[in-house]
C-alpha cells in the first residue's frame, strides 16, 4: 500500500474516523437517555476514546503517506484533513446532541445551535495542531 494517493488516505481514514466518532456520539446519546444517565467514569471513557481516535487515525494516515515516499508536509496535510473530516462530523451532530441534552434535562433548547465563525476558526487551529501531532508521531514511527 505504499503507492496510495494522499486523497485516498484522507478519504479512507477520514470516513473511518467520522463513522467511529458518530458511533461514539450515538452510544453516548443512548446512554444519556437511560434511567441512570451518564456517570462520570463513562464520560471519561468516552473522552479518552475520542482523544485516542483523534490522534491514532491521523497518525496512521500520515504514516501511510510517509511510507509512500512523500514528505513530512504532505503527511501533515493528510493528517490535518483527516482530523477536519472528523471535526465536521462533530459540528454536524452538534444540534442533535443539544436537542437530546435539552430533552433529557427538561431545559429549553439553546437558541444558537450553529457554531459561530470564531468557533469554526478555533476548530481549524485544533485540526492543524492535531495534524502536526499526527505527522510528528508518524515521522517518529516510520
Amino acid at each position: 500500500m505504499t503507492s496510495v494517493n494522499s486523497l485516498v488516505n484522507i478519504a479512507v481514514f477520514g470516513i473511518v474516523g467520522a463513522i467511529m466518532m458518530a458511533a461514539l456520539i450515538g452510544l453516548l446519546l443512548v446512554l444519556s437517555g437511560s434511567a441512570r444517565g451518564v456517570t462520570p467514569p463513562v464520560r471519561v471513557a468516552f473522552g479518552v476514546a475520542s482523544v485516542v481516535l483523534l490522534v491514532a487515525l491521523p497518525s496512521l494516515a500520515a504514516a501511510n503517506t510517509l511510507a509512500g515516499g512523500r514528505g513530512f508536509w504532505t503527511a501533515f496535510a493528510v493528517a490535518s484533513c483527516v482530523v477536519a473530516v472528523v471535526y465536521a462530523v462533530n459540528v454536524a451532530l452538534l444540534p442533535v446532541i443539544a436537542r437530546r441534552q435539552a430533552t433529557a434535562t427538561g431545559s429549553a433548547l439553546p437558541a444558537g445551535l450553529t457554531p459561530s465563525l470564531p468557533v469554526l476558526a478555533l476548530g481549524l487551529v485544533f485540526c492543524l495542531v492535531l495534524g502536526l501531532l499526527g505527522a510528528g508521531v508518524a515521522a517518529l514511527a516510520v
